[in-house]
């Protein structure tokens, strides 16, 4: 069970670290933001991010070994990228609809997936 919180704590830290990282560049087309400069842009982006941080660490607490949990820590990177990924390409597609996958990017991605299977085979 540690497993499936690990890895919904994984995606609830993805979804915010994805906004902070990304959302901002959207959020120019408001006119208040558009006038911040940019440590006020950086300020609101760390402000999104402290939830990222809120969902990272009891995730990796829980899902490491070390501490009891089932996935040694290589193991929780490789999760976490593919989780970065997924929730990247769900979030780029909805709100930034200029932004097209090719068939390179869908190579990377499945690549990663192979690291996934490779990392977990013993």
């Amino acid at each position: 069970m540690s497993s499936l919180y690990t890895i919904l704590l994984l995606i609830a830290s993805n979804v915010f670290m994805t906004i902070a990282w990304y959302g901002h560049l959207k959020m120019k087309d408001f006119s208040w933001f558009a006038s911040l400069p940019l440590i006020g842009v950086i300020v609101f982006s760390w402000a999104i991010a402290f939830f990222e941080y809120c969902f990272q660490v009891p995730a990796n607490r829980l899902g490491y070994a070390g501490n009891g949990g089932p996935f040694s820590l290589v193991q929780l990177k490789i999760i976490q990228e593919v989780i970065t990924l997924v929730v990247f390409v769900i979030f780029s597609t909805l709100v930034f609809k200029n932004e097209a996958f090719k068939w390179n990017h869908i190579l990377a991605f499945m690549f990663l997936i192979a690291a996934v299977y490779l990392v977990f085979r013993k």
